[in-house]
């Protein structure tokens, strides 16, 4: 089968529309007709190689679709259904078996450009070259191939073009919250970068009950979005003195939890100084910079901690229907975030992203999806 995928073929290209051949669909997998799919930093990391993988590759791991073909070993799914993907796992794992299956003992081989066991893939080139995925899943694609694993069912009402970037990076804000960091009620948080993954923890914040939830970023128009979205209080660090006005604000405790989602190392270590004695932080981005502290006098004396905590350590299957019910009810209003893009525009969406103009692009990949109108670019 012939798809129309944007490919990356070496670090720090921009995304080339090349027609690919779908390998064969294995008997645990589904075949999918991609409606839509978000834009996450994680795909720009791998771009610009701040992790390194494997060219030529098609990335995207925020895809909405619908089920065209099912493999003979799936069960629960149907050629129609409306679906959304996250990550894969193998389900048998002790971590996997306990609940928590981005923790999942296969998980990077699964996710991260792997070949399938048996050396076979998932896209080709016409020639013959293998394509890497990602996430198996590869939602830069106008079909793929995904393990059913990756799939949560979704309403038929569900409007595809919107609830993409629920399987990732409003996935992990929320997780990271909820079952990493656990936050009491009126306790307070911090968030370092108000993009997506950031603004899906503060809007979690607020559903969990803390009490004090601190939008901390360079970007004034970020900053207004978080206070719409929930934040207590905003921080500009370019322009006011961050720990100045973290004391104010506690009453020079400090932050019982913070997340970081810049990956500047810098801004790392911030997240951990404003903590208060007990207090926990996250790190979540991906980045190739490093964190530096002294372990004795920073963590234990203090009784801190560093938490690493991938894809929010969320169910996806259990979390992503939880979000669209708390977006139903208008506690979760990610629809703030988005931007919409054709297909086509793919590397305007990303430069978007990147300068920061953009929270969220959403590309839309099938423009037939339905007859009511979206604006697009808007």
């Amino acid at each position: 089968m012939k798809v129309k995928a944007a490919v990356i073929n070496g670090v720090n290209e921009k995304y080339r529309f090349e027609e690919l051949t779908l390998g064969e669909l294995y008997p645990d997998e589904v075949l999918v007709k991609v409606v839509a799919t978000g834009m996450c930093h994680s795909d720009e990391a791998l771009r610009i190689g701040d992790a390194e993988y494997p060219m030529p590759a098609v990335f995207g791991h925020e895809g909405a679709g619908i089920i065209e073909k099912v493999g003979s070993a799936v069960k629960d799914f149907a050629v129609g259904d409306q679906i959304v993907m996250a990550y894969n796992y193998c389900g048998i794992c002790p971590s996997c078996r306990t609940g928590h299956p981005s923790s999942c003992n296969d998980w990077t081989p699964l996710n991260f450009g792997n070949p399938r066991s048996d050396g076979t893939h998932t896209f080709y080139k016409k020639d013959g070259t293998p394509v890497s995925n990602f996430f198996t899943q590869s939602s830069f694609s106008t079909y793929t191939i995904t393990n059913a694993m990756n799939i949560i069912k979704v309403d038929p009402e569900a409007d595809l073009r919107l609830v993409g970037p629920l399987g990732c990076g409003l996935l992990t804000g929320f997780g990271t919250v909820v079952n990493g960091l656990k936050p009491e009620i009126a306790s307070s948080i911090a968030i370092f970068g108000t993009g997506a993954v950031g603004l899906g923890a503060l809007m979690t914040a607020k559903i969990e009950g803390c009490s004090q939830i601190i939008a901390i970023d360079i970007h004034d128009s970020r900053l207004e979005m978080a206070k719409e979205l929930g934040a207590t209080h905003t921080i500009n660090s370019r322009t006011e003195n961050l720990r100045e006005r973290i004391d104010e604000i506690t009453g020079a405790v400090g932050v019982n939890y913070t997340i970081d989602t810049t990956g500047i190392s810098s801004v790392m270590k911030s997240s951990l100084d404003i903590l208060a004695i007990g207090g926990s932080t996250a790190p979540l981005a991906v980045t190739p910079n490093s964190l530096e502290f002294n372990p004795f006098t920073e963590l234990t004396i203090t009784s801190r901690n560093v938490l690493g905590i991938l894809m929010g350590d969320a169910i996806p299957q259990l979390a992503i229907p939880e979000l669209i019910q708390f977006h139903k009810e208008g506690k979760f209003p990610f629809e703030k975030l988005v931007k919409f893009y054709k297909f086509d525009e793919i590397n305007e969406a990303s430069q978007d992203s990147n300068s920061g103009k953009t929270i969220k692009p959403i590309l839309i990949v099938d423009e037939n999806y339905r007859e009511d109108d979206l604006l697009m670019g808007g």
